[in-house]
Formats: structure tokens, sequence, C-alpha cells
């Protein structure tokens, strides 16, 4: 797969990113060199090899659920800017 100029300039649209038209040509060269490497990743053979997390084998330390502070809502709300009902009230984000 590789990308083409139309392609760098949708891409940062869609991404809502300024890109002047100078960087276009390096953007796609860029991209492309991305994607060739991915290409090579799939041919690696990964065939028994577990997923991991980190490079150190660890367990995560489990414990009972239980409840152990509830009934707490005023205390919780005390510190909240805004609240009503026990609910936090913020200021819309999104339209």
């Amino acid at each position: 797969m590789s990308v083409d100029k139309d392609t760098v300039r949708r891409i940062a649209r869609l991404a809502r990113l300024a890109l002047e038209e100078e960087r276009v040509e390096p953007m796609v060269r860029e991209l492309n060199g991305i994607l060739a490497w991915v290409e090579q990743l799939k041919k690696v053979d990964v065939e028994g090899v577990a997923p991991l997390t980190s490079v150190v084998e660890q367990r995560l330390k489990m414990r009972e659920d239980v409840v152990t502070e509830g009934d707490n809502a005023d205390a919780l709300m005390a510190n909240a800017p805004g609240g009503e009902d026990h609910f936090f009230v913020v200021p819309k984000v999104v339209e």
C-alpha cells in the first residue's frame, strides 16, 4: 500500500491539521516509509510467541472485591465545583 499527495491532503484535512503545500511531498515519503516498515513486520513469523505487555513477566496482585468505603457521596460532592443530586455538573464541551 502506498499513499499519494491527494491521500496525504485528505488525511491532513480529516485530522484537522494545517499542512503547507511544501510539506506534502516529504509527508508522502515519510508515510510510505512507515507503511513499508509495517509490511516488513507482517512477514515476521510470530507463531508460538506469547503477546507481551512488558519484557518482565508480572502478575497482577489480586484483592477481595469488597466495598471498603461507601455512602460518602456528600463528602465527595463537598469538593466539587458544581453538583446536583450527588452528580458532578460540568460545562458542556460537545455541541
